[in-house]
């Protein structure tokens, strides 16, 4: 038998129980919510959706800004025994009606600026079981016949704390639906327990980040996001430490503003965001509050580290994680930062790297990477094929290409379908990627393989330079093969406004691909391939 355990009671009611109802939980542009406040909050917006008839187990789904309501939102789900399904605030209508229908949830919650989004989703979605809609602000949209129309004012209308009763959940209970950002495919739900939330925040949070009651959060990853729940909302909330939400697209700028009235102590970032912090004209002691900073998503380059960190004067931790962890689960530490690897295995998991025949490989051998720990997901919401290639046993296949170092920090050659083999010798893009990003004009840089004349595969370039730079293409070829063996070197490179990303941020190297579908490879110089 499971233990009784609920993930909103372990995040907000405990501290209230020992005394700690006063702090501050939330501070969003200027308002600040305490421990008791958000409990309440909470209890109340799961009151109001089982008023709504959301029964044990449905989903609710949040396409919601950051704000302590959306987090109330959340909470208020798991204290009922709800499903909680936030999803990426830069859905098209279309988008959203597939990922509604495809959860098949009971009620879609939407701030005021997205409720034309929701209701556009609602009318696409025709075989969802979707009946309500629940809007932050003013309900002024039309939504198809059959489906009601309301507030989140109407929502807690009426209904009180008493009402959110917690329940008796267990720790197998399901408590959080996260789809995964679609760098491939349709999107697919990562189905969470509650006991993993529990699991994320005694490893990551409390063994590598150290986090403390006294810490501010700010991250810029969103709470739609599974980096950006656990940074922004589950482990500040694990030890009673304050949160700070920005409702606001994030730009330099307006975190920049963040910092300056908030005064963050942790700051969680991911590597585009890094790049353009460096951009833009920020002051150097603009972080001077901040102790630490933590990047995911994917690699952080190590030129790209160095810059950032002199620039700003705060360590910066680079880790892998996933939708389907949950949260980070290789990660550098403080006082021991492998810059451009990913560090150790965070305390709580076990990583393996396997060759092609699912035996485990030596250090300095690439292979396949695999992690096993309590916060890994049960499997995806009706895609039986996909869990079994995915969840294998306690397993978790993660996709991802590595190597082991002698000194037992693990290294990203790259999801594993995108090594380019140039020549008849691997290329790992992340190892083209962090040369460019060497070069002072370069802010980011994608590498993939692309066919020459004679239909052999070479590594092509896409990068986005600084304001002002003036180098060109093959100049920064010809810097490549200063710093690379010739093979590595991009055989040309494409300058471009922006890079194609998912809504969470991860490259989409099929889509680099297709920008450099057009372009003219040179031909193979024989002097430079290796043979």
């Amino acid at each position: 038998m499971n233990e009784r355990f609920n993930a909103a009671q372990y995040l907000v009611d405990r501290h209230v129980v020992e005394g700690r109802g006063g702090r501050v939980a939330v501070r969003s542009v200027g308002v600040d919510t305490t421990y008791g406040e958000l409990s309440v909050a909470a209890a109340r917006a799961g009151a109001g959706f089982l008023r709504l008839g959301v029964r044990r187990e449905e989903r609710v789904m949040l396409c919601m800004s950051d704000s302590a309501q959306m987090l109330a939102a959340v909470l208020g789900a798991w204290r009922v025994g709800v499903v909680a399904a936030p999803v990426s605030t830069m859905l098209t209508g279309s988008e959203l009606g597939g990922i509604l229908a495809d959860s098949r949830a009971a009620v879609l919650v939407v701030s005021s600026e997205l409720a034309e989004v929701g209701a556009q989703a609602l009318r696409t979605a025709p075989a969802t079981a979707t009946a309500r809609m629940v809007v932050l602000g003013e309900a002024t949209s039309e939504v198809p016949d059959g489906v009601t129309l309301s507030t989140w004012d109407a929502l807690l209308d009426g209904v009180s704390a008493d009402d959110g009763a917690v329940v008796d959940t267990s720790e197998d209970s399901p408590a959080l639906w996260l789809y995964t950002s679609g760098t491939t495919g349709f999107p697919k739900a990562a189905m969470h327990r509650h006991a993993n939330i529990r699991h994320v925040c005694e490893t990551y949070a409390a063994q590598v980040l150290g986090i403390r009651p006294d810490d501010r959060c700010l991250s810029v990853a969103k709470l739609f996001f599974a980096y950006g729940l656990g940074n922004g909302a589950l482990f500040p909330l694990s030890v009673g430490a304050t949160t700070i939400l920005e409702p606001r697209r994030p730009t330099p700028d307006v975190i920049a503003e963040r910092i300056r009235a908030d005064a963050p102590t942790l700051f969680f970032g991911v590597p585009t965001f890094f790049a353009a912090m460096l951009a833009a004209d920020l002051p150097p002691d603009l972080l001077a509050g901040v102790r630490l900073a933590t990047s995911a998503g994917e690699p952080l380059p190590a030129p790209l580290q160095e810059k950032w960190s002199t620039r700003f004067g705060v360590p910066v931790l680079d880790g892998l994680g996933s939708t389907e962890a949950l949260h980070i689960f290789l990660s550098n530490s403080p006082g021991d930062i492998g810059p451009g690897t990913s560090g150790r295995p965070v305390p709580g998991y076990d990583v393996e790297i396997r060759g092609d025949d699912g035996s485990v490989v030596a250090p300095g051998t690439p292979g396949s990477l695999f992690v096993r720990g309590e916060s890994v997901a049960t499997g995806y919401w009706c895609r039986t094929t996909a869990t079994r290639q995915v969840f294998q046993g306690s397993w978790l296949a993660t996709g991802d290409t590595y190597v082991q170092d002698d000194d037992g920090r693990y290294h990203c050659l790259g999801r594993s379908g995108d090594m380019i083999k140039a020549g008849g010798i691997w290329v790992t893009p992340t190892e083209v990627e962090g040369r460019l990003l060497e070069h002072g004009d370069v802010v980011e840089a994608a590498v993939v393989g692309q066919p020459d004349a004679a239909g052999l595969v070479k590594p092509v370039a896409c990068v986005v330079l600084r304001p002002g730079a003036g180098v060109t293409p093959d100049e920064l070829v010809a810097f490549c093969r200063e710093g690379l063996a010739h093979f590595k070197a991009p055989r040309s490179v494409l300058v471009v406004d922006s890079l194609p990303r998912t809504a969470t941020g991860k490259l989409q190297r099929f889509r680099v691909r297709d920008l450099v579908g057009g372009q003219v490879v040179p031909a193979t110089d024989p002097v430079t391939e290796p043979v």
